[in-house]
């Protein structure tokens, strides 16, 4: 048993929905988690007066982040409903307002596609091997443990059949092109912009609600979202775009040789290290000083001793890159990363949310 089989295994369709369906949950239970966590660090040493300020406000900051990571990946349905108007019923239908930017086909079309597939490898094989038919039953309408997908990737012989079955069981990685993970990467940045504009706005709102709204506390949190999303999110995505088209570039003048699909996650890895870590800060930092500052600071000029005198690159920074693994891993088609996107965004959303400038808490000011 190895890697690629583990990789097989966690791919399945029916796993894909499982997952997908579960990372709402874990999204908020995360977020209550660390809300609790958060009020009692920044709580420390604070009145009653500025507890509660500091748990409103995460309250409030949570909650809106995770609604738009959900609405971000999920989208945003009305169901069908009815009301009575004057003795009149009417009737409306579902109505999708936001479209989705994960996509998760349903339970009874991946069963319907899977039978379907299972079907013509019967109908074109002469498997008679009892365990390997209990398993393809199995496959109707559940999905395997990993010692089935390891059963079938060793025991059924190779052959045209066997390949066009696993490819709806146990579809491969997708080794996309530099030019088509350039629709990737305008559904990722999406994906990670839409949790930071929510936590940007759960913040000013908080702000409002607990009479504490000022333009610093604003022009921080725009400031930190300009951050996260340069440094944590879009150039990372750019970068891994970068250079895999320079991979391809070496590979198509043969001074290289084609890369496997370990091989491609390292690559792509390179560029979101080199361009987001390095790149993203200082253009954010740059934007902030030269933009936002005028805009929030009329009348009064600041002064700036340095490029990262107020924001600097931490550790928990280059932690946050762990999402770029994920966002690598899908850009390399490994597809069980996916679900987990919005999770990893929410850090994001969360910092800009309360205007994080390097361990000050604005939320108290």
């Amino acid at each position: 048993m190895n890697i690629s089989t583990l990789g097989r295994c966690i791919d399945q369709p029916l796993v894909l929905n499982k997952l997908h369906k579960k990372m709402p949950s874990l999204l908020i239970s995360s977020g209550i988690g660390f809300g609790v966590y958060d009020t009692i660090r920044c709580s420390k040493n604070c009145d009653e007066k500025n507890k509660k300020i500091n748990f409103i406000k995460n309250t409030i900051i949570i909650g809106s982040t995770i609604s738009a990571s959900l609405i971000g990946a999920r989208g945003l349905n009305i169901k069908p409903f009815s009301v009575n108007i004057l003795g009149k019923k009417y009737s409306f239908a579902s109505k999708r307002i936001i479209p989705a930017l994960l996509n998760n086909p349903s339970v009874k079309e991946i069963l319907l596609k899977q039978n379907k597939a299972i079907d013509e490898f019967l109908n074109n094989s002469n498997v008679v091997n009892s365990s390997i038919l209990n398993i393809l039953n199995k496959a109707r309408k559940s999905p395997l443990s990993l010692k089935e997908t390891n059963i079938l990737m060793k025991d059924i012989p190779d052959s045209l059949a066997k390949e066009n079955l696993f490819k709806t069981l146990f579809p491969k990685p997708e080794n996309l092109s530099a030019k088509e993970i350039f629709s990737e990467i305008g559904r990722l940045s999406l994906l990670g912009a839409i949790p930071v504009v929510g936590g940007i706005a759960g913040g000013i709102v908080a702000d409002k609600v607990t009479d504490t709204q000022s333009s610093k506390s604003i022009s921080n949190k725009i400031k930190e979202g300009f951050y996260q999303y340069f440094a944590n999110i879009f150039l990372c995505n750019v970068g891994a775009c970068a250079a895999l088209f320079t991979a391809e570039r070496l590979q198509a003048a043969k001074i290289i040789k084609p890369l496997s699909s370990m091989q491609r996650l390292a690559v792509i890895l390179s560029g979101i290290t080199l361009t987001g870590i390095i790149g993203g800060s200082y253009i954010a930092n740059k934007l902030s000083q030269k933009i936002i500052d005028p805009i929030f600071n009329k009348g009064e000029k600041v002064v700036h001793k340095n490029l990262y005198d107020e924001r600097k690159p931490e550790l928990l920074d280059i932690a946050l890159h762990t999402d770029d693994i994920a966002t690598a891993g899908v850009l390399s088609g490994f597809k069980w990363i996916e679900p987990a996107l919005p999770f990893m965004y929410f850090l994001s959303g969360y910092r800009a949310g309360i205007g994080y400038r390097n361990n000050k808490c604005e939320k108290l000011k």
